[in-house]
């Protein structure tokens, strides 16, 4: 089974981490075709990850921790300096998009890191913080792993599941979050069906999850946003599994514009749905959904979409990037940590310290 990469880190020579570019698969451009932008530029890696070139709340936090390596890897001068670009990297990419909260935890990080580490030369630190940046991809990846393990029980004895957006391998590190039960399901020999909401308006499960799904050799249907209902009703899948850009301290859960809409129908049909991400997406400071920053898109992306018009010259639009969905919807939150049911304050904030067994004994609500 072969998954697909959406960021990596290039070394220009061997057996040295720097100097080094970031390497970003630009998703703008699938499912036509492959292209990668090869960086050291902190504009750059703002421009992929606000074009959506690179995308997912994980794949966006190492990008930009490998942004900041990049930005760090090709400057010249003293420790103090390279300091200075540090800060500059971190400001300027925390500017790129608001709500996915892994890019300003990776960026924290990196800049930790950097104050923190004493470095006698800037090829130390330079290298130091490569280091740090590829070791926030890893450990991305071995969440999602995590992840595909943990959640694995729930679905096993679907025929199929619906998911909204992409959270698959494209949207984080490696194996996704929302995909990764998917992944470990076939890896184990199981063959579980998923449809794939298109996600309108720039078509995310179209473009990006059903390639990557063909590309695994993942049996996958692809279906219009306002098909999931009927899909629902005619009893075609038994789960819903969604990515999450934000989790507040009570569960209220941000995801791709439309997940709401999905949970409100999953209740409806008595269909568990089931929020999957790291624990790096729980925002402890938020006290619920309220309070996470909703980003609001370019009218364009829905009026001409990839450059055809479809709607009235000068009509107003409004468009969301994100919708909260009430805790109150949502089965369970599954994290690198294990399953969260019943209270997720305490849940979140028991993954958030460090604990490993995390499944409530209240019953599951649906």
């Amino acid at each position: 089974m072969h998954t697909v990469r959406s960021v990596e880190w290039l070394p220009r020579h061997e057996g040295s981490l720097v100097p080094g570019q970031v390497r970003i698969l630009d998703q703008t451009r699938l499912p036509n075709a492959i292209v990668y932008v090869d960086t050291d530029d902190v504009e750059t890696v703002f421009e992929a990850i606000r074009s959506l070139r690179v995308r997912g709340a994980p794949a966006i936090g190492v990008a930009a921790a490998m942004g900041v390596a990049a930005a760090v890897s090709a400057a010249s001068g003293s420790v103090d300096e390279i300091l200075r670009v540090v800060a500059h990297a971190c400001d300027r990419l925390a500017q790129s998009r608001p709500t996915a909260v892994n890019l300003f935890w990776a960026l924290d990080r990196m800049r930790r890191k950097a104050f923190a580490a004493g470095a006698r030369n800037a090829e130390s630190l330079q290298t130091t913080l490569a280091a740090e940046a590829i070791a926030i991809r890893d450990e991305d990846a071995a969440y999602c792993r995590a992840i595909g393990q943990h959640a694995l029980p729930l679905v096993r004895d679907a025929k199929a599941v619906l998911t909204h957006c992409n959270a698959g391998a494209l949207a984080t590190a490696e194996f996704g979050t929302a995909l990764a039960p998917i992944y470990t399901a076939a890896e184990a020999g199981l063959r579980i069906r998923v449809y794939a909401d298109e996600t309108r308006p720039l078509l995310q499960g179209a473009r990006l999850t059903a390639w990557e799904l063909r590309q695994a050799g993942i049996p996958v249907t692809l279906i219009c946003d306002n098909t999931a209902a009927q899909v629902m009703r005619e009893d075609r899948v038994q789960a819903v599994l969604v990515g999450a850009d934000r989790i507040a301290a009570n569960g209220d859960t941000a995801n791709k514009i439309g997940t709401y809409g999905v949970a409100v129908l999953a209740k409806a049909h008595g269909i568990p749905l089931y929020v999957l991400a790291p624990t790096s997406t729980f925002d402890p400071a938020l006290r619920d959904g309220a309070a996470i920053p909703i980003e609001i898109r370019d009218g364009a992306e829905v009026t001409e979409g990839f450059g055809r018009r479809t709607a009235p010259e000068g009509v107003d639009v409004y468009s969301p990037a994100f919708d909260v969905t009430p805790a109150g919807l949502i089965s369970a939150i599954i994290c690198e940590r294990g399953v969260i049911r019943g209270d997720f304050s305490a849940g979140i904030a028991g993954a958030r310290a460090g604990q490993t067994s995390l499944t409530s004994d209240r019953a599951e609500h649906r």
